[in-house]
């Protein structure tokens, strides 16, 4: 199976390249922009972002605000009356065990204890831990959202009973964690251009030999062809 995924991640490599690491927020921003990024694009998840800094230029002025305030400044991200209520409960809760909102001390732990201390908070996943740890803080960690768990589905690269939650320490185990920020971007790329939910781009696919899903469409294919 790691073979597998090897393969994977070079022919991504060829076709998407290799993906440029962005400069890197803050870890309570990237923390907060996650949590924003729940069940919305990431269009909507920016322009939530963006309003909720234009309205509270700190994070103490978000912890302290106006709870309305909150939930309108962040509509357009969509569940604005659970998120909204849910970071600010977030930055109270980190106000109150470290005495500021300020996650930099995170870096010094070993992975583990960073995954550990994130996922205590309400709202705060496998996925959001995830992300913080990869994308903020430099740690490896493989999130894995819902392109991700469709893609490495249809590949083979994982049981169909591991849901997305599992699916983080199981996709972990197969790639090395050099990859991770690369493959995990280029796998939602690839889920978001060809291996999409409805309107699969099979033929066209660079992985379509090595993938379980389309090899079993063949078959059916040619199993429900007209008899010589």
């Amino acid at each position: 199976m790691k073979n597998l995924a090897l393969e994977v991640h070079q022919r991504l490599l060829e076709v998407y390249g290799q993906p440029k690491i962005r400069g890197r927020l803050p870890p309570v921003d990237q923390l907060v922009s996650t949590i924003l990024s729940q069940n919305t694009n990431d269009t909507n998840r920016d322009r939530a972002y963006e309003s909720l800094r234009t309205a509270f230029p700190t994070w103490e002025a978000v912890r302290d605000g106006d709870p309305q305030s909150v939930i309108e400044a962040i509509r357009s991200a969509g569940l604005a009356n659970q998120k909204g209520p849910r970071i600010q409960r977030l930055l109270q809760q980190i106000t109150a065990e470290r005495g500021e909102i300020n996650l930099d001390f995170l870096r010094q732990l070993p992975p583990e204890a960073v995954y550990s201390w994130l996922i205590r908070f309400k709202g705060v996943g496998p996925k959001t831990a995830a992300i913080v740890m990869l994308f903020s803080l430099g740690i490896p960690a493989f999130p894995v959202d819902t392109h991700i768990h469709r893609v490495t589905g249809r590949l083979g690269l994982r049981p169909d009973r591991v849901n997305a939650d599992e699916a983080h320490n199981v996709l972990g185990e197969l790639f090395s964690p050099e990859s991770y920020y690369a493959i995990h971007l280029n796998l939602i790329r690839h889920g978001r251009q060809v291996c999409t939910a409805r309107r699969l781009d099979c033929e066209h696919c660079p992985l379509n030999d090595l993938c379980v899903y389309y090899q079993n469409l063949v078959s059916e294919s040619n199993t429900d062809g007209p008899d010589e």
